[in-house]
């Protein structure tokens, strides 16, 4: 029997946007799921927009207002990298529209943390670069070695620097931890300095959490697109 249809919302990655997904929209429908892939603020096509205001909750927000006037209900959350700060505020503010959360080498934040807490070896070098840049805004990190030269070239044609503050901003949850099934997907081609190991370690421990491990390199969306797919099928099945 298939699986019933899902709607993934994605809340994507620092210096990205929905534009980084687009390998995944054909292989999402052939599943028979739908992938809505929002830009935030700031960032992709939305670039002209940015200032030195946006922060966290800017993004948070952003992704509220697709669930809002798309009117979407019974969403699988999907938070990659920077977007697990998202997507743990978009799942606290809209707890009765989402029913599943699923975490893509992600930060997993608890209340009052930044992702500045969370990658605190970040913190210094991040600050000092967006000070020699226009002062609020974060150059891009190199995208991980193994990606294509044809996606290198894309990637890098599209990438926009990061407003600081969205590194910066202590996320508030309302309602305390998510209550919906999480899961963790952990990518194992890891750089030196593992940033998400701290989080697939801890969902191992915790109740609530299934935890998957994913033979790629931090933006699967782009390099390992069909593995990825198949990690999706696995957690929404």
């Amino acid at each position: 029997m298939a699986a019933r249809s899902k709607t993934f919302l994605l809340c994507h990655g620092a210096w990205s946007g929905g534009w980084a997904w687009k390998k995944m929209h054909p292989l999402t429908a052939k599943a028979g799921h739908r992938l809505i892939a929002p830009t935030y603020t700031g960032l992709g096509e939305r670039a002209h927009l940015a200032s030195p205001a946006i922060d966290l909750n800017t993004h948070i927000q952003d992704i509220l207002n697709v669930i809002r006037f798309e009117d979407l209900e019974d969403i699988v959350l999907l938070g990659h990298s920077y977007g697990g700060m998202v997507a743990t505020g978009v799942a606290d503010r809209a707890r009765e529209r989402v029913t599943q959360l699923i975490y893509l080498d992600a930060f997993v934040p608890r209340d009052g943390q930044s992702l500045f807490d969370l990658h605190e070896g970040g913190r210094e070098p991040m600050r000092k670069a967006a000070g020699s840049g226009d002062g609020y805004r974060i150059p891009p990190n190199p995208p991980p070695p193994d990606t294509p030269p044809a996606d290198l070239d894309w990637l890098n044609a599209r990438r926009i620097n990061m407003p600081i503050k969205c590194f910066e901003t202590k996320l508030k949850l309302e309602h305390g931890e998510p209550a919906m099934p999480r899961s963790y997907i952990y990518c194992t081609r890891i750089p030196p300095g593992d940033v998400f190991g701290q989080f697939a370690k801890r969902t191992k421990s915790e109740d609530g959490w299934r935890t998957f491990e994913l033979d790629a390199s931090h933006a699967p969306n782009v390099t390992a697109p069909e593995a990825l797919m198949a990690v999706l099928e696995k957690i929404v099945g």
